[in-house]
Formats: C-alpha cells, structure tokens, sequence
C-alpha cells in the first residue's frame, strides 16, 4: 500500500467550513472517505471543539448550500445525502453520501482520473490547513495528479505537497475500536483541549470539574477510566 500526503491551505474568506477552523483553533475535524470511481463516495466527519463551532460545521455539512466538494470555482452536480451519527456539545459526528457527480473538481474525484481502484482518503482540518493523506495500490500516476491537484485549485487555496511512500500508521484514529464510554470521552477530550496532558500542566481536575459542573471526583475517575481504555486498546494492537 502506497501513500500519498498532501496539504491544502486556505486563506481567510476562500471557504466557509474552512473559516470556522480559521477564527477557531481549537476546533478541528477529522475525515474518513471512500471514493467509488469518479461519480460517487461516501465519507464520515468527525467534528471537535467548542460548541458553536461543531454546530455551525455540522450544519454546513448537512446543508445543501455549502459547497462540500469542489476546490476549483466551479460547484459540482449530482446528488447528497446526510445524517448526523452523533450530536453533542463538543463533537459530532457527520455521514454523507455523493452520487451521479458531475464535472466535479474534487479532490477524489479528480484522484480518480489517475488512480484505478477505490481509494481511502484521510482528511484532517485545522485552522487554515487541511492535511490529506490517499492511500492506493499504485502509485505510478500520481505525479499527474500532482500536477493537476496543483493547477486546478480555485483563488485563495494553495497545495503543500509533503511525500509519496508505503504507507505507515494506523488509518485515522477515529475509527479505532477502542470503546469509551460518552461521558468519559467528554472529560477526556476536554483534558486534552485544555491543556491538561501537557508540560507544565495548563489546567487543573479543579477546573475542569468547574468547566463541566460535575464534583472533581467523577471528573477524576472518569478521566482515569478513560486512561485506562486507551491504554488498554493501544496494548492490543502493539
């Protein structure tokens, strides 16, 4: 299996989702999708960070007017389908579905113009940067994509090219089967969005206890169930 690992960048006002992650840094999305030929896909999106962030990137994209696919100025055709797998304060989950795309300047579909097979898609949004790593069979043609990835892309969008390689590392870690329950993952999330895991430490159980109104005692054995879950999902894999 080869890899191909790749950025967008995005300037101020090029792309509504895009935006929201710009005058948000702490907000951050992760995207699984799997592109079926050139006229059809489906994708998960996971969306985290504070909660008028994830409502308004969930709302994009489960609306009709954003346009979700395209990174040249022109909209793509066909038709979308979506629903909301998870709905939280912090978080959501986003499934879609793409059909019968038409002229469309996407980045899978244009992959696709290239490379034969279906295709894995790893997409990772921060602040103005979305990173995409493709996983394929063969890459002898990528090059072209290279090339064409580079010129198609609308004013205001730039591409980072970063490698092509055998592929390593575990495919989003979104998709891992490590089980949490929900309310240990809200804590644990929290932590880590706070600073908790850091060196010097950023936040203190106190406060986090304070942010979520629970008593510092639930926070702490969540916390420390939650630990112990990765720990123990992380041992049998490794």
């Amino acid at each position: 299996m080869r890899e191909f690992v790749f950025e967008v960048r995005y300037e101020a006002a090029a792309d509504e989702l895009m935006d929201l992650f710009i005058e948000t840094p702490e907000a951050r999305s992760t995207t699984f999708l799997c592109s079926m030929g050139n006229a059809q896909l489906w994708r998960l999106d996971r969306i985290m960070g504070p909660s008028s962030a994830v409502e308004e990137a969930t709302a994009l994209l489960t609306g009709s007017e954003y346009n979700q696919l395209s990174v040249s100025g022109r909209a793509c055709g066909g038709r979308h389908y979506s629903d909301i797998l998870e709905d939280g304060p912090h978080r959501s989950l986003v499934y879609s579905y793409f059909e019968d795309l038409v002229h469309c300047d996407s980045i899978p579909t244009i992959t696709n113009r290239y490379i034969n097979g279906a295709l894995l898609f790893e997409i990772i949004r921060q602040e103005n940067t979305e990173r995409w790593r493709i996983l394929m069979e063969d890459d002898k043609k990528v090059g072209m994509l290279y090339d064409t990835l580079g010129g198609v892309l609308r004013d205001g969008l730039s591409f980072h090219f970063d490698r092509v390689s055998d592929a390593s590392g575990p495919l989003l870690a979104l998709f891992d089967s490590v089980s949490i329950r929900p309310e240990q993952r809200r804590v644990l999330e929290l932590a880590a969005e706070r600073g908790y895991y850091e060196t010097p430490r950023q936040t203190t159980l106190d406060e986090l206890a304070t942010e979520l109104d629970w008593p510092r005692s639930t926070v702490s054995y969540r916390l420390r169930k939650a630990e112990a879950a990765l720990v123990d999902g992380f041992m049998s894999v490794n």
